[in-house]
């Protein structure tokens, strides 16, 4: 049986995409850049999920790539890369701007709440997800809440998660569940640490490393079956 079930935040509860969306063009507004389209907050996407890899592998620290990430994406764009630091200062209060719930999502954790030990595992910064929690309301229906940036190590790797074990008084790993639609991430780290994983993956995406996965799911309401409960 499912005891613990640990979420990831952004894309797995949260519409991300939707939110970093509108946060980079209401940034291209308040430093008078010119319109951001579509294409270029898709560019902007991509160039954002490359630079988060690099920190799970440890190729990059997190002070490397928060204004990393702009000072490319601005260069790519014909804008000045030296705005970066400010921009991304920007970007960030932006980010908690919009809070939208994928699917299922918030009825998904109500209903689970209380009949399992449910808690955040994010990497994302403390200063953007502690208002998002707040906002969406996920920091009072979760029990524990663990960023990466204040536990002093990211997913995948097994330091996070010996970390957050530490806090959950040691779980059997048999009953811990991580939900998550991150393959390098979420379910990473759910291999490196020993317990179940479920890919939150409503798009049908392949897995072409071929990353073991317990549960492959298209809706997160399925979670409620997965667990039991």
């Amino acid at each position: 049986m499912i005891r613990h079930v640990l979420w990831d935040l952004d894309g797995t509860l949260l519409d991300f995409l939707s939110a970093e969306r509108a946060a980079v063009k209401k940034c291209f507004a308040i430093f008078g850049l010119g319109e951001c389209t579509d294409e270029m907050a898709a560019r902007y996407s991509a160039v954002n999920v490359r630079y988060w890899e690099k920190l799970e592998r440890g190729e990059m620290t997190r002070e490397e790539i928060l204004p990393g990430r702009f000072r490319e994406f601005l260069t790519s764009c014909g804008r000045d890369g030296g705005l970066a630091e400010r921009f991304n200062l920007e970007y960030e209060e932006r980010l908690t701007d919009t809070v939208i719930f994928l699917p299922g999502a918030r009825e998904t954790v109500e209903a689970l709440r209380g009949r399992v030990v449910q808690s955040i595992v994010t990497n994302g910064n403390k200063i953007v997800q502690i208002p998002k929690l707040r906002a969406s309301g996920l920091g009072e229906i979760m029990d524990h809440v663990f960023i990466s940036e204040l536990m002093g190590a990211e997913k995948p790797t097994r330091a996070f998660f010996d970390a957050v074990f530490a806090e959950l008084g040691e779980p059997d790993p048999g009953e811990v569940l991580i939900v998550g639609d991150s393959l390098t991430s979420d379910m990473l780290g759910g291999v490196n640490a020993g317990i179940r994983t479920c890919w939150y993956n409503p798009a049908g995406k392949p897995n072409p490393r071929n990353i073991p996965v317990d549960y492959e799911i298209r809706e997160i309401s399925r979670v409620t079956e997965i667990t039991g409960q």
